[in-house]
């Protein structure tokens, strides 16, 4: 162990964080490592987004063990190499996470673990606007491989990094397409009345729309005695994003 000492006699496990700073000084995150400090056993180093992205794997802190996670930016590979390098202990493993990119896969592991997901299709293309026999488009649903959708129903990208997810809404309701994206200023998501018809540009994710009376619950650690989520305002409603007098997105609980 490589430890620090405390004055106590014993040395603190030193657990690494090697997020980008975005993730590591959330406030989510922020309650998770302040549960690992209560327990006085250990001490929190922080990475930085410089040590990070610039930085040589040979001159990162060394540490006992490691968080490290993939978002937007963050080199995978590179932290990859510097635990094969340094051999800490990994809190949550590295080489899955290239999945991540991949919706598909993703699915797919959930399904593996019988973890439940909605009922859902895929459309691969191989090129922009390709034409499939099995993908069928009617003005209130969407039909895969005989697989039928009615609207409302959402579709997603398979890229894991393209956040623009819409949801399609029958003519009953009036149609037209509600389109959800990564939070810009107090916006994060938009209505499109005029658009009916599905994307063809790309490989998508067809499922059934799940209503959740407005709320929405994202879980950022799960262990087998632990677990942190948070509800929040769900971007369907109306795209408005709840802020405090801080500008810190609000937590429902």
């Amino acid at each position: 162990m490589v430890g620090a000492g405390d004055g106590r006699g014993y040395k603190k496990i030193i657990v690494g964080i090697c997020v980008m700073e975005k993730k590591a000084f959330s406030a989510p995150m922020r309650q998770i490592l302040d549960r690992i400090k209560a327990f006085g056993e250990f001490e929190i180093l922080h990475f930085g987004d410089r040590v990070i992205l610039e930085d040589p794997i040979e001159s990162w802190p060394i540490c006992d063990c490691l968080i490290a996670f993939y978002s937007s930016g963050f080199p995978l590979k590179k932290a990859e190499e510097y635990a094969a390098l340094r051999k800490p202990f990994l809190v949550n493993e590295l080489e899955p996470q290239h999945l991540l990119h991949d919706r598909r896969k993703v699915y797919e592991r959930l399904e593996m673990f019988g973890i439940s997901v909605p009922r859902y299709a895929l459309v691969n293309r191989e090129e922009p606007y390709q034409e499939l026999d099995y993908f069928i488009e009617d003005e209130d649903y969407v039909e895969v491989h005989g697989n039928r959708f009615w609207k409302p129903f959402v579709e997603k990208p398979v890229d894991g990094d393209d956040h623009s997810i819409m949801i399609y809404y029958p003519s009953s309701a009036g149609g037209g397409m509600k389109e959800l994206f990564r939070k810009v200023g107090n916006r994060s998501s938009e209505f499109h009345p005029e658009v009916r018809r599905v994307r063809r540009e790309g490989s998508y994710i067809y499922e059934e729309f799940m209503p959740t009376g407005g709320t929405d619950v994202k879980v950022y650690t799960v262990g087998p005695e632990y677990a942190h989520a948070e509800a929040r305002k769900s971007p369907v409603v109306d795209g408005v994003v709840m802020r405090n007098t801080d500008g810190k997105e609000v937590s429902i609980w």
